[in-house]
């Protein structure tokens, strides 16, 4: 079996019992302990598992979330919420850097603000800003990521250097200690950049976000000024005040 037959396998089975031990790859593939290990490096590498001691897991977003659209249909109402209070941020005659996150295309669902400019690496916000007649967008080049449909690369991060903006709204895909986490780097480095052109950096997140440590780390708590979520764990309150991020809550639930 090639190596590629082999690693489509591994993820067929990850996918059906969670996680797979070095062992039980070289039993059921019969291969060596390193052409098991190779293997796992070619998957981590892809950003395609999280290696363990003696084996590997499924990334917990790639566990619970097989598609872009599937994404941006999950806890829709509470990001409906968060993208509805972020947008009411963003104000006449501003410029602004939107990410790729599903809740942010919320916020530019709701954008009422006119004469905005907003440069975004993300196909789906872009399309969405353009029947907003007040609005412009400038979209990023770069290489495109068909299933989460953005662009990202050397090109794009490059690109971003050029421009100075009011706000940076991005998502969070893990909030930990010691800042915000990404699933990929590709658009982790992306967003890296968006927050150093960025006067002000306005995170978006869900409570299920919160202790979550990620593949890519993308700044520091101490990076961020305002943090949107529909609520913060009573732990949390603390670390943030300790960073001077401003948190604003919007409870499910409830119309602000």
């Amino acid at each position: 079996m090639y190596q590629e037959e082999r690693l489509v396998a591994i993820m067929r089975y990850l996918k059906e019992h969670q996680r797979m031990s070095v062992q039980e790859i070289c039993e059921r593939f019969g291969v060596s302990r390193d052409t098991a290990r190779r293997d796992l490096v070619k998957l981590s590498e892809q950003n395609a598992i999280i290696r363990t001691r003696g084996g590997a897991v499924l990334p917990v977003v790639q566990k619970e979330i097989e598609s872009y659209k599937e994404r941006l249909d999950l806890k829709s109402e509470v990001k409906s919420r968060i993208g509805a209070e972020a947008a009411r941020h963003i104000k006449q005659g501003d410029l602004v850097l939107m990410d790729t996150s599903t809740t942010v295309q919320h916020a530019a669902q709701a954008l009422q603000a006119e004469e905005v400019t907003v440069v975004t690496n993300s196909i789906d916000i872009a399309d969405i800003l353009s029947t907003k007649e007040r609005v412009t967008v400038h979209l990023l080049g770069g290489v495109f990521h068909a299933h989460s449909r953005y662009l990202y690369g050397v090109g794009t991060v490059k690109k971003l250097q050029e421009y100075h903006v009011d706000k940076c709204f991005m998502g969070g895909g893990g909030v930990a200690e010691d800042g915000i986490y990404f699933p990929s780097e590709d658009d982790g480095q992306v967003v890296r950049q968006m927050i150093a052109q960025a006067e002000q950096v306005i995170v978006l997140v869900d409570r299920t976000k919160f202790n979550k440590k990620l593949f890519f780390k993308v700044c520091a708590l101490e990076q961020i000024d305002v943090l949107i979520a529909d609520d913060v764990p009573e732990e949390w309150q603390e670390r943030l005040a300790q960073a001077e991020v401003e948190v604003i809550r919007v409870m499910p639930g409830v119309r602000s």
